[in-house]
């Protein structure tokens, strides 16, 4: 390689010397958001979950999106409800939101995180009896909305079916003493199969009526996420968690976004920073998130259409090169407006597209942009 193939200067050989690439001038590339697009899904969703309300899910940054951002337009557009994960991100989120929404959190480990989770005003999700007890313990100064959690078979932690009852005992105390009111019932399924699915609405379905029994009716039961919550009605129940579709992220080997009704909201942008005769490169590479192995094997969206991505390095990637290709041309590498969605690259790879978009670095900056306006921090 030539001298400027650093992180510096790069060689522009069509025009002779060297461009300015990512050490020089900073990083070109840009995750891209345009919330437009995600407040048309986000009514998509809730016309689709109807009469159910929406629960916006934002694990590990709005998928990658930007929380705040997301968040804000979210409120804008009437959601009330948030899936936030964990304590510190639901914290974060009331911030944002102040006391009107409902924030669910449900990865929680021990006694400070529920004594964290009740001082934010946070819907605890509790999936285990030794989390009641830590309940009790803590005699929170008002009660934790507790939303108990049913093992359907999935394992994503929940109280076994064979536990459940213990656990209704414990709970009905934690009521009767004023620690807790019975907010929700609610559990994971697979989205493996129909059938798979089928069998796990039976399980959580006695688990209701075995806590109406009780005397715990729950105030909102909620079971689906992004596919059963569009696809089975009867799974919709009061609640449906929707994450990936409300950002425009299909699921791997099923429907199609237009027949979905929804749109990708997020796209990665890079410029190119050298032009070869038959190649030119941009300042994207593995290390900001595109997967390594995904070299050869899609097109990235430029100028003149789209063109084979050949190798994908630590922090540039170079692509077949066009007529007139010239450093500082854009491309759009996947997303909207581009040639490959982040769901088209996982399956070339075996995965998801919510793991796709997931991996686009922090580093990358995010630029939103909204009622046409141009992007901006």
């Amino acid at each position: 390689m030539d001298g400027c193939h650093g992180l510096g200067r790069r060689r522009d050989r069509r025009h002779g010397g060297c461009a300015r690439g990512a050490g020089g001038r900073g990083m070109s590339a840009e995750y891209r958001v345009d919330l437009d697009a995600f407040a048309r899904n986000l009514s998509r969703v809730r016309a689709a979950v109807a009469p159910a309300r929406h629960m916006l899910v934002l694990k590990d940054d709005a998928y990658a999106h930007g929380q705040d951002a997301i968040v804000r337009r979210a409120l804008e557009e009437g959601v009330t409800w948030f899936g936030a994960f964990d304590v510190a991100t639901g914290r974060a989120v009331r911030e944002i939101t102040g006391p009107d929404a409902r924030i669910f959190v449900w990865l929680l480990g021990d006694a400070h995180d529920l004594a964290a989770g009740v001082a934010a005003d946070l819907d605890l999700g509790i999936g285990n009896e030794e989390l009641l007890d830590d309940l009790g313990g803590i005699a929170p100064p008002t009660p934790a909305r507790v939303h108990l959690k049913i093992d359907t078979g999935l394992h994503r932690n929940g109280i076994r079916p064979e536990r459940w009852d213990a656990a209704l005992t414990r709970l009905t105390a934690l009521v009767d003493a004023g620690a807790a009111t019975f907010e929700g019932i609610w559990s994971h399924i697979s989205e493996a199969s129909d059938a798979d699915d089928d069998d796990a609405r039976e399980l959580f379905l006695a688990a209701r009526s075995a806590a109406v029994q009780a005397g715990l009716a729950p105030r909102f039961s909620h079971l689906a996420a992004s596919a059963a919550g569009f696809a089975r009605e009867s799974f919709r129940e009061d609640i449906v968690r929707v994450g990936a579709f409300s950002y425009g992220i299909r699921p791997a080997g099923g429907p199609g976004e237009g027949e979905l009704g929804i749109e990708p909201i997020g796209a990665l942008t890079a410029a190119v920073v050298e032009v070869d005769a038959d190649v030119v490169r941009i300042d994207v590479g593995h290390l900001h998130g595109l997967p390594s192995t995904l070299r050869g094997r899609f097109s990235a969206a430029t100028p003149a259409g789209p063109r084979t991505v050949r190798s994908i390095d630590a922090t540039t990637s170079v692509i077949d090169a066009w007529t007139g290709a010239a450093v500082g041309d854009e491309v759009t590498v996947f997303g909207r407006g581009g040639a490959a969605s982040a769901t088209d690259l996982a399956e070339l790879i075996d995965t998801i597209g919510e793991e796709i978009a997931l991996r686009v670095s922090s580093v990358v900056p995010r630029r939103y942009t909204a009622n046409g306006s141009r992007p901006a921090r």
